[in-house]
């Protein structure tokens, strides 16, 4: 712990101001969502505490706010502020998990591209180049329909957030298999690998256990960077309504409820889920944006 207190890393990230306000926003939309159920003033999806009689209260600073809901209820009673909490909740834990999915097929594919090469590589990048012509967010939405249509509804519904995930990663792990292999082309040819050979180590315990740990580097960038992605992709399927379902709501779903009743006044119900949405999104992206420039030696 003494080493990485005083490495490079971290004298980088504590001169700057930016990063350290990055991370601690990151912290708290984190720490505010994992303990929602405990931190949050209500239980937004708790039928038998909703009170229709409560709905469209604006915030509780307005003229006719409640303090009771600091930043107003929506359409059915719900409070906002506890709403955002919880939708907060299945937003991260769709993006850590689509980008752990990601990452983990996208460098499996990109050890085994740059260290195999001839038509394994040739197979697997131009694979990834065809993918790379469309849009991320198209080729979710595309497994999510194929996904819908060979499944019952009562069951997709059952597997909703599964699904979300399984097409947020497989839309983004070119990236991570470009870049992986990318560098493994680099490293396959160095003295160590080549004395690993030697002594008759395997094809698989040399990328995992001597190539691996020198290509990760720029994986980290790309995993950070891409989790604003799939958080954003995330809330654009329930945004779109091919998402999570309405009973695990996300910012998304929470944004596209308001946006039904945005014109006619109750312009908080997707403001402030929408604010919540671009905080978290910009300081993960912020984080990475450091991240980059601080393993790049470059810069250094």
């Amino acid at each position: 712990m003494r080493a990485f207190f005083d490495s490079d890393l971290w004298w980088s990230f504590t001169r700057s101001p930016v990063t350290v306000i990055s991370a601690v926003t990151a912290i708290v939309c984190i720490a505010g969502a994992v303990f929602a159920p405990w931190l949050a003033p209500h239980n937004p999806f708790d039928l038998a505490s909703l009170q229709l009689l409560d709905a469209f209260k604006p915030p509780a600073w307005s003229a006719q706010g409640d303090p009771t809901y600091l930043l107003g209820t929506d359409d059915q009673g719900r409070d906002v502020l506890s709403a955002i909490m919880y939708g907060a909740r299945v937003s991260l834990l769709v993006g850590f998990a689509a980008v752990a999915f990601s990452t983990l097929l996208g460098v499996t594919l990109g050890l085994l591209a740059g260290y195999l090469g001839g038509k394994v590589d040739a197979l697997l990048m131009r694979i990834a180049d065809i993918q790379l012509t469309f849009p991320g967010i198209l080729v979710a939405l595309l497994v999510d329909g194929i996904v819908r249509a060979a499944l019952p509804r009562d069951v997709h519904d059952q597997i909703a957030v599964f699904v979300v995930i399984f097409a947020i990663g497989i839309s983004n792990w070119p990236q991570f298999a470009r870049t992986v292999r990318g560098s493994t082309l680099v490293e396959r040819n160095k003295e160590y690998v080549q004395a690993a050979r030697v002594i008759g180590l395997s094809p698989a315990r040399i990328m995992v256990s001597h190539v691996l740990p020198n290509v990760m580097s720029p994986v980290l960038v790309i995993a950070t960077l891409s989790l604003g992605f799939a958080i954003l992709a995330e809330a654009t399927l329930s945004f779109l309504g091919v998402g999570v379902p309405p009973t695990q709501p996300s910012l998304g779903t929470l944004i596209r409820i308001g946006n039904d009743f945005l014109f006619s006044g109750e312009w908080w119900i997707t403001i402030f889920p929408g604010v919540a949405l671009i905080v978290m999104v910009l300081s993960v992206n912020l984080l990475g944006d450091w991240l980059r420039d601080a393993l790049n030696p470059k810069l250094r």
